[in-house]
């Protein structure tokens, strides 16, 4: 259905007010429509339109009147709104008023001011004068007070002093404070000018308040109230030095004192001053060992007086055992590292290692039962570092080494002694040679290994691991002298007299420290020997092995030369004493080569055993058979001259049996072979090993002859 153009301009003016209603109401019917389309879209559903007429009717009757009372109660609002504004206009218009007319009555007042601050001004400075003039008697009195407070100090009434010495302060302070607060700086000089014996006061006082913490420990033993007296007094200057520090805006001259700081100061100055900063003492031995006796007794001592006394003379925030605690352990702490700067032997730092990380923590020291649980020192640093223990530990075992080297060197010098000794060496329960050698020196490596135990574990193995290098080095020393000897030995082989038992004993001793070097291992489990240190004693074990091969090849060679000596004795022995004569030429090359043959043989069954041939006395043979196969006799002259020459000991009888043997040797030739020998005596060179002597040639028996009968 159309609008008509009434419709229209009186729809406009809705429209542009109210743009937001027109479209909610397009929207509602354009759903209403959609809505009835949806439901009476078949004729049958046309019965129920009454009663969807009549719900939709109460729906909108409800509607409407929940608009209504909404409406109604925003009008409401609406109108006590306006009527709280309305009466606020008039007040702030009344207010306006009010404040115009005092405006203007100001305005009208104002040359009445200038004068009410000439009247202030004046009253100012009457306040002031009347201040001063209700401080002039103090001020006057001043001296007169300085002279009081000064009977008392020398009394030793320190707290009444301090109350009348505060109250000086106090006006002298309040005087510079106002002159501060006015700039009169210029004035200020006057003052303190005025009031200059407060200084010498305050020094004299502090003077004896710190004479009193310097002798704390004695006093509360014996008179703790002076000692009280002293603290509460600290106490006090202490509490002004806060206040004047908070309020911060004037800080009079010697503010802040800061006693409570300096009473700390001069408690630590006393308890390490006198022990940790005396003269140089004896660092080493018993020297070191009875000052820090005296540290430990003196620290334990001072502490059980600060815990049971000193604690319950001054306030708990001080913390006065802890304090004390943490000073003694910084003194000692520095105290010691003062101490490594000697140059302590290896008693001393042993001493001040156990003293430091053993005795310093146990129930003997800082763990004593009096002192515990107040006392700990666990919270603190430790009393050395880990480096300096470390760089300690490493001066300790250099210490050791240097004592083990002398130690060693004595032990390898009276070994070598007892090597040239007119006796042989000791034996043990089996009869076997040995020293005392591996005795003495696993006992001083164990020990010292065992004694490092004491400290720290890593102590221990640094010994551990020096004594292992210089059982390595000593090794190398004792074979250097075992080559040594050897070749002493070499030059004279009655030196020494009992050279094998000695090599002997070496090895055996070598084997006895083998055995051993596995338990000088802090860690029964791990007994692993070094391969350094095995290579070391397989070295000395081949060395005496091989001087005592040495040694029994050449007393094999001795024997053997003896062997070859002994069998060409009774070879030419056997030639000599049969007595056999060559009856012809045939004979005497059959004898010559059998004599070469034997020989030779001989010669080559020496020569494979070992012994020159230059050594061998079979050359006896040689020569004999070349006498023996000489083809002219009348040269046996010159070849038995050239035979007695290089065997010196032959004698007239073995010489007349080698003639008697070729058979073919006239009485004249004879004659003249034993006038020469007669002629040319021999003599034994120094060194001959005589063949020919020891063999015994039977006398020739001579023919029994008739007195008238011719000798056949």
């Amino acid at each position: 259905m159309g609008m008509s153009a009434g419709d229209e301009r009186a729809a406009s003016p809705r429209d542009e007010e109210w743009p937001e209603a027109e479209k909610a109401e397009k929207l509602a019917r354009g759903a209403a429509l959609k809505w009835a389309s949806g439901v009476f879209y078949r004729p049958e559903k046309l019965e129920g339109l009454g009663h969807y007429r009549r719900r939709e009717t109460q729906r909108n009757s409800s509607i409407q009147s929940r608009l209504k009372s909404t409406v109604q109660s925003y009008l409401e609002g609406v109108s006590a709104g306006l009527e709280q504004l309305r009466s606020a206009a008039q007040e702030v218009q009344s207010v306006c008023q009010d404040l115009g007319a005092a405006r203007w009555a100001l305005l009208d007042s104002a040359d009445h001011f200038q004068g009410l601050q000439q009247m202030r001004e004046l009253m100012e400075e009457h306040v002031q004068l009347a201040s001063v003039v209700q401080v002039l008697p103090q001020i006057f009195s001043v001296h007169e007070v300085f002279s009081h407070i000064l009977q008392l100090l020398r009394g030793q009434h320190l707290l009444e002093a301090h109350v009348e010495l505060m109250m000086v302060e106090q006006l002298r302070d309040d005087i510079l404070s106002q002159l501060h607060l006015r700039g009169l700086s210029s004035a200020q000089a006057t003052v303190l000018s005025y009031f200059s014996g407060l200084q010498e006061l305050n020094e004299s006082l502090a003077k004896q308040l710190w004479d009193i913490v310097g002798s704390s420990l004695r006093l509360v033993r014996e008179d703790p109230v002076l000692f009280v007296t002293a603290v509460r007094i600290i106490e006090r200057e202490e509490k002004i030095d806060d206040t004047l520090l908070l309020e911060a805006t004037f800080l009079p001259p010697g503010r802040p004192k800061g006693w409570r700081q300096k009473f700390y100061q001069v408690l630590q100055d006393t308890m390490t001053g006198a022990r940790f900063h005396a003269p140089r003492m004896d660092a080493e031995g018993p020297g070191l060992a009875r000052h820090l006796a005296a540290l430990q007794k003196d620290i334990v001592s001072e502490l059980r007086v600060v815990k049971d006394l000193m604690v319950q003379c001054v306030p708990a925030h001080y913390n006065i055992l802890s304090v004390c605690t943490a000073t003694y352990h910084q003194a000692l702490s520095s105290h010691l590292q003062e101490i490594l700067r000697e140059d302590l032997d290896k008693q001393g730092l042993f001493l001040l290692l156990e003293w430091a990380l053993r005795v310093y923590h146990s129930p003997e020291m800082m763990g004593h039962p009096d002192l515990l649980p107040e006392v700990d020192v666990s919270a603190l640093h430790p009393l050395m570092s880990s480096e300096l223990v470390d760089q300690t530990e490493r001066r300790y075992v250099m210490k050791v080494k240097a004592s083990v080297v002398e130690w060693m060197q004595r032990t390898l010098d009276v070994e070598f002694k007892e090597w040239f000794k007119e006796e042989e060496p000791e034996t043990d329960h089996e009869g076997f040679f040995q020293s005392a050698l591996p005795a003495i020196v696993m006992q001083m490596l164990n020990e010292n290994i065992q004694v490092a135990s004491l400290i720290t574990d890593s102590l221990q193995q640094k010994i551990y691991n020096m004594a292992l290098e210089e059982l390595e080095a000593f090794l190398g020393r004792l074979r250097e002298a075992l080559v040594q000897c050897g070749k002493e030995h070499q030059q004279d082989r009655a030196v020494p007299k009992y050279y094998i038992p000695h090599l002997l004993a070496v090895l055996n001793n070598n084997l006895a420290l083998s055995n051993s070097v596995s338990s000088l291992h802090p860690d029964t489990a791990c007994r692993e020997v070094p391969a350094s240190l095995q290579a070391a004693l397989d070295r000395m074990q081949k060395k005496a092995t091989q001087l005592l091969l040495e040694e029994l090849l050449l007393d094999l060679q001795l024997l053997l030369a003896e062997s070859e000596l002994l069998v060409a004795n009774q070879y030419l022995r056997a030639l000599l004493q049969r007595r056999m004569v060559c009856k012809s030429r045939e004979e005497r090359g059959q004898l010559c080569q059998r004599l070469l043959q034997d020989a030779t043989q001989l010669r080559e069954l020496f020569c494979s055993l070992g012994l020159d041939r230059s050594q061998q006395s079979l050359e006896a043979v040689f020569a004999l058979r070349e006498l023996i196969s000489l083809k002219d006799p009348a040269l046996l002259s010159l070849e038995v001259l050239g035979f007695i020459t290089k065997y010196p000991d032959v004698s007239d009888e073995h010489v007349s049996t080698l003639l008697d043997i070729r058979g073919d040797v006239s009485r004249e030739v004879r004659h003249v072979v034993l006038e020469m020998m007669a002629q040319h005596p021999q003599l034994l060179p120094e060194g001959y090993r005589p063949i020919f002597s020891t063999i015994l040639v039977p006398v020739q028996e001579l023919p029994f002859c008739l007195r008238k009968g011719k000798c056949a």
